[in-house]
């Protein structure tokens, strides 16, 4: 063996007796006594609940440190503990002694409630209760073993016999259950996203239908009343359905036969509409006012059984002149040439015409309504026609607006003009 050789071995030997120093040092805690390293605190428990010196010392399930010393006191026992440095851990946390596993292994675990500080220092204390200690396995051995021991043993046996015959000869239709529901997980699982969105929207119509709860409940019972109804006119409905055909036949061939006439019928109720509708507060007036004149009007009649009519004329106050074109402009009679119409009404007060149009209701302001030309062949309106004008339906002139003189030739005989207008 050269020189170079057994140096090196040398070395190696040196080196790895110093990274096994290390190692256990470091296990055993040496190395951070000895740097003055971590952060030593303790804990006091009523008793031990198991554990001893080098049991783990979690924070919220992740180990910071371990037990590196216990002592019995006064009040319990005193555990201290080494701490990993840079462990902040809230002065106010909860400790607790879990088991590892089934058959011991206890470690303390650090539940803090909130991750503010102020924090632990060195030499503080962490103080537990009863309530930190687990279950000891010898009082939940006896609790187990009374709990097994209330049990009548004939109660049991008549179970386990009447589970027996449930159960037997059923293992086929259990174990196709079993394989149906393992399907029926593979299924739900390669659908999980439409699941997802199946509940998302029913919980949507659920919603909907909850907050229209009322009208549902309201609308069936229409719907029964109607049921109800049609249950009870049954010969009638029958009736009417035996001879609806021809019914509409007849209404049809009426239909037809009105064609060349119904488009002006319809547009002279428009232009009446109109009228209605912009005097609509003095045709209330009148249906109000019309009946209690009525109902006075025999008042007067004397006893004699007989109606007298009274005529007398009053030369005052003269009639009223405010208001109407002064006679000096009035048009010879035999000018028959069209003008403007002078806007002649009473503007003198009481007691000239103290009733008529100065008193009524205002007409309202009632737009005009456009109606195009009918087509009665294919029951349409010609909206895009060009040598046609529409026909306009409106307070200011109204036909005469728009087709001149002639207005009253185009609604009369209009739609039977060559091409059905």
């Amino acid at each position: 063996m050269t020189r170079g050789v057994r140096i090196r071995l040398a070395l190696f030997a040196v080196l790895a007796a110093v990274g096994v120093t290390y190692v256990a040092g470091a296990y055993l805690g040496l190395v951070d006594k000895a740097l003055g390293r971590g952060l030593a605190v303790h804990a006091t428990l009523p008793e031990s609940g198991g554990l001893f010196v080098g049991s783990e010392v979690t924070y919220r399930g992740v180990k910071v440190g371990k037990v590196e010393g216990m002592a019995v006191t006064q009040d319990g026992m005193r555990a201290d503990l080494a701490l990993e440095e840079g462990t902040r851990i809230p002065t106010d946390s909860r400790i607790f002694v879990h088991n590892l596993s089934a058959v011991g292994e206890q470690y303390l675990d650090i539940e803090p409630d909130t991750s503010q500080g102020p924090f632990l220092g060195h030499g503080d204390t962490l103080v537990g209760t009863a309530e930190s200690l687990p279950v000891d396995e010898g009082d939940m051995l006896v609790d187990l073993d009374e709990l097994v021991g209330s049990v009548d043993s004939k109660d049991l046996n008549t179970v386990i016999t009447e589970l027996g015959t449930a159960f037997r000869g059923t293992a086929t239709p259990l174990q196709r259950m079993v394989d149906g529901g393992s399907r029926f997980l593979e299924e739900a699982i390669a659908h999980e996203q439409t699941t997802y969105e199946l509940l998302d929207n029913g919980r949507v119509v659920l919603r909907t239908q909850a907050g229209n709860a009322e009208n549902i409940r309201s609308f069936a019972r229409d719907l029964a009343d109607l049921a109800g109804t049609l249950k009870k006119r049954d010969p009638e409905l029958r009736t009417v359905l035996d001879g609806g055909a021809s019914a509409a036949r007849e209404v049809d061939a009426l239909v037809k036969q009105l064609e060349p006439t119904m488009p002006v019928f319809m547009g002279d109720l428009v232009t009446l509409n109109q009228i209605a509708t912009a005097r609509i507060e003095g045709i209330e007036q009148l249906l109000v006012t019309f009946p209690v004149m009525v109902a006075s009007g025999f008042t007067g009649t004397p006893g004699d059984g007989f109606g007298h009519i009274n005529l007398q004329l009053a030369q005052s106050p003269g009639p009223c002149r405010e208001g109407y074109m002064p006679s000096d402009q009035w048009r010879d009679t035999a000018d028959l040439t069209d003008s403007d119409i002078y806007p002649a009404r009473c503007l003198s007060g009481a007691p000239y015409n103290m009733r008529g149009s100065k008193y009524a209701p205002a007409p309202k302001d009632v737009s005009g309504a456009r109606v195009a030309p009918y087509d009665p062949d294919s029951g349409a309106a010609d909206v895009d026609s060009d040598s046609v004008p529409d026909v306009v339906i409106s307070n200011n002139g109204g036909l005469r607006a728009v087709f001149g003189d002639d207005s009253w030739r185009w609604m009369l005989l209009g739609p039977l003009e060559p091409g059905g207008r």
